[in-house]
């Protein structure tokens, strides 16, 4: 169902307010460029840092704005329980495809807890749930047994978005899960060695600039063209690790802006790139052919 290139797409500011214009521009070269669905108001959308009626009109635009060309599976996770239901229903109000749910972050509940939490926001939406693995932000990885329990208990949890950085953890979900159940790599740089041994696409930071090579990259490799996709990656790779040498998603945001799609701007406590860090970032988009 949500298999292929999905961009994890970020929230254009300007002075301080959502950008609508801009955003609806970047929506509409995602379709252009043949992706299969955008994410509004991930952690690539800045989700922590937007009010709720700002979330749910960003999930209410994109929806409106891809028109049905494409999918919209919307960030609507939290670490609260009764937070993500009520961004998941807003969500299906609004015509989502569907809802990325990540794991809840600080407050580290055990497994049982994460089972609990799915569990209480599949059984008030409709909507296909992918869960949102990312032991690196959230402090807790969601265990290969309560992703089997919740797929098992709740019909509507199809999937899930890994972004543990281990191919070894895919095998595991694969053999416990079978081939329905769909896993999407949740780093760049790992989309070809993550599809290798089970996953069926990215949810991608790197194809908000780059959207037509990285479903190009995804397409050839599910077709078993294996040489296209590894030429893709290695021509790609410099981006998809630069896009990440500060906090996500200030270099994504600040590669848009060098572009002129985008203000260059992200809410507070996230700043604007070192200049450092900035000239790599600019030399790297240039070298492989993204900035002139």
């Amino acid at each position: 169902m949500f298999t292929g290139t999905y961009t994890a797409i970020v929230t254009p500011f300007r002075n301080g307010k959502i950008d609508e214009p801009a955003l609806e521009r970047l929506i509409k070269a995602q379709i252009k460029a043949g992706v299969d669905g955008v994410v509004p108001v991930g952690t690539t959308g800045e989700s922590p840092t937007v009010s709720f009626e700002e979330h749910i009109r960003l999930i209410e635009f994109t929806v409106q704005i891809a028109a049905g060309k494409i999918k919209v599976l919307a960030g609507t996770g939290g670490n609260a329980t009764e937070e993500a239901i009520y961004l998941t229903c807003a969500a299906e109000k609004a015509g989502a495809d569907g809802s990325l749910q990540v794991a809840p972050y600080y407050n580290k509940p055990t497994q049982e807890g994460l089972f609990q939490h799915f569990r209480a926001i599949a059984k008030t939406t409709r909507l296909p749930i992918v869960l949102y693995s990312i032991p690196g932000r959230c402090g807790v990885e969601i265990g290969i047994e309560t992703v089997q329990r919740l797929a098992r208990d709740c019909k509507n949890i199809i999937g899930i978005k890994e972004a543990g950085g281990n191919a070894d953890r895919v095998s595991q979900l694969r053999a416990a899960l079978g081939n329905k159940f769909v896993i999407l790599s949740g780093d760049d740089s790992l989309t070809l060695p993550f599809m290798s041994v089970g996953a069926q696409g990215v949810i991608s930071v790197a194809s908000n600039i780059i959207p037509r090579e990285v479903s190009q990259m995804v397409k050839a490799f599910a077709a078993g063209k294996t040489g296209a996709a590894l030429k893709l990656h290695q021509k790609f790779y410099p981006i998809f690790k630069d896009l990440f040498i500060e906090t996500n998603p200030t270099p994504v945001k600040t590669a848009l802006a060098m572009m002129g799609q985008i203000e260059e701007e992200c809410r507070l406590p996230l700043v604007a790139m070192g200049a450092k860090n900035r000239e790599i970032l600019k030399a790297t988009l240039k070298s492989c052919g993204v900035l002139k």
